[in-house]
């Protein structure tokens, strides 16, 4: 049998219709255009990609860089697979591959990464736990449009 092949593209204009329509199957609420011209910046290259199975694009991971307090973190905004291929290891190597080019960019002084799960998506929750993420509070009516409308904020401290 052939090797699943998983594979990572870095978002340009080309390709952010994919990004577009993948977005609208995974998530329930729609991003605005700024996020779209957001995830096309430089310097969240690294940080920002289209997840490819077998060539097939199946999943993005989309983050951006914050400074607050002297302190630089990554905000995970959104990560996603499409049903048919999750339990692929997908997701893990998704979240692993932005780990990894945090680490290996010691300039950028990223301290944290950090992400806001939906109070109800515990397999989400348990998913982030397994990377090491913890839990360090409740974001009330963090969403607006759907139910629940908490979050638990779940951080990683990252060792430079």
């Amino acid at each position: 049998m052939a090797h699943s092949k998983i594979s990572f593209a870095s978002l340009t204009p080309h390709n952010l219709g994919t990004l577009r329509k993948l977005n609208s199957v995974l998530f329930p609420i729609s991003y605005s255009d700024r996020f779209y011209a957001d995830v096309l910046k430089s310097e969240v290259e690294d940080y920002c990609k289209l997840v490819y199975y077998n060539d097939i694009p199946v999943g993005t991971i989309c983050c951006r860089i914050e400074s607050k307090d002297n302190e630089t973190r990554l905000y995970l905004m959104t990560m996603g697979v499409l049903a048919p291929y999750r339990s692929r290891g997908l997701g893990s190597q998704s979240l692993r591959q932005v780990i990894d080019a945090v680490k290996s960019h010691p300039k950028s002084q990223i301290g944290k990464i950090y992400l806001h799960v939906q109070t109800s998506n515990s397999e989400a929750k348990f998913f982030y736990e397994k990377h090491g993420f913890v839990q360090v509070g409740v974001h009330e009516n963090y969403y607006k449009k759907i139910v629940p409308r908490d979050a638990w904020i779940m951080e990683l401290a990252v060792e430079q």
